[in-house]
């Protein structure tokens, strides 16, 4: 059974940095592109990151590009997200997400992140 526990989410305030992980088990870790999704309040999923599965190929969304960094450490079968000079737009709650093989993705609980002085 796939498992994507997501942490490191918190209260911060603008131009602060959080340090997101998640932590994946029930498959085979490096073998997949791994995600960061997030989701507003009341907005839809928006795409923020993607890593392949080596880990030395990145994707970022234009509105995190340059303050927002993915890595992964497949010996722990973590994931990562280095948040820095946060703003309040990025207020939302993250997941990662694992494509599955057929269609649509597994995707985590999430956590908190909230910009807000």
């Amino acid at each position: 059974e796939v498992q994507l526990v997501e942490s490191g989410g918190g209260l911060v305030q603008p131009g602060g940095s959080l340090m997101l992980s998640c932590a994946a088990s029930g498959f085979t870790f490096s073998s997949y592109t791994m995600n960061w999704v997030r989701q507003a309040p009341g907005k839809g999923l928006e795409w923020v990151s993607s890593i392949n599965g080596s880990g030395d190929r990145t994707n970022y969304a234009d509105s995190v590009k340059g303050r927002f960094t993915i890595s992964r450490d497949n010996a722990k079968n973590t994931l990562y997200l280095q948040m820095n000079s946060l703003k309040p737009e990025d207020t939302a709650v993250y997941h990662c997400t694992k494509p599955r093989s057929t269609s649509g993705f597994d995707k985590g609980q999430g956590t908190q992140v909230t910009v807000s002085s």
